[in-house]
């Protein structure tokens, strides 16, 4: 199991969409597709974005959603990052249209001041938020405690690669490591009480993500 395990991480690093770099497992992009049903959010909020694949595959599937009636304001993907060259040039080459829905937005989640940026611009709109950063503590931290007010209730906050702090699925010595201890630290906190965390999303036996998808449940939790 370990050496299948290691060869499909491996190949999802070089994975793509639409010609753009996009490292997520298909198991976990399906049930991203069942998340987004079922919560139709106007806008997801997207915390890391190397080189822009997911956002174009978020913004994708958003307009999916506007098709089926699902959604009834324009979608929008607001992706975080340091620096946003890389994702602006792949972009601009797949869809020379993308900043018509996706914001690329650059800032540290470990400042407040991101954080405060992006509450300008979702203007009430539902959201779904994923932490897809650098995978360490601070950085898994900052996210949940600056980012989590944006999820309403029944909403979803996904924390990606949890699978760094867990020995058995660890690629490589030199992967990061700090996601599910800052994970566990946060749901402690008051408002990280009002989350549950949905084992049972885990749905197709393997996952990136364990103990990642994360609900609010408690609908007066801040």
């Amino acid at each position: 199991m370990r050496e299948y395990w290691i060869a499909r991480v491996r190949q999802h690093t070089d994975d793509s969409y639409a010609g753009v770099r996009l490292s997520k497992f298909p198991e976990d992009l399906r049930t991203y597709e069942h998340l987004l049903w079922n919560d139709a959010p106007d806008v997801v909020i997207e915390i890391g974005t190397q080189a822009g694949g997911s956002a174009l595959w978020f913004r994708d599937r958003l307009r999916v959603l506007t098709q089926y009636g699902r959604i009834r304001r324009p979608p929008r993907v607001i992706s975080v990052d340091v620096t946003q060259d890389w994702a602006r040039e792949e972009l601009a080459r797949a869809d020379p249209d993308y900043a018509s829905a996706i914001l690329l937005l650059e800032g540290d989640v470990r400042d407040p001041g991101t954080a405060e940026q992006v509450a300008k611009l979702v203007d009430g709109a539902r959201c779904l938020v994923v932490e897809d950063s650098a995978h360490e503590y601070d950085t898994t931290m900052a996210s949940l405690s600056g980012f989590a007010r944006f999820v309403p209730p029944r909403g979803y906050f996904v924390v990606e690669d949890g699978c760094v702090d867990i020995d058995a699925m660890r690629l490589a010595e030199d992967w990061p490591r700090g996601v599910l201890p800052a994970l566990h630290d946060w749901l402690r906190t008051t408002e990280g009480r009002g989350f549950s965390v949905r084992r049972d999303l885990e749905l197709y036996g393997l996952t990136c993500h364990p103990q990642g998808f994360l609900q609010r449940i408690d609908f007066d939790a801040p």
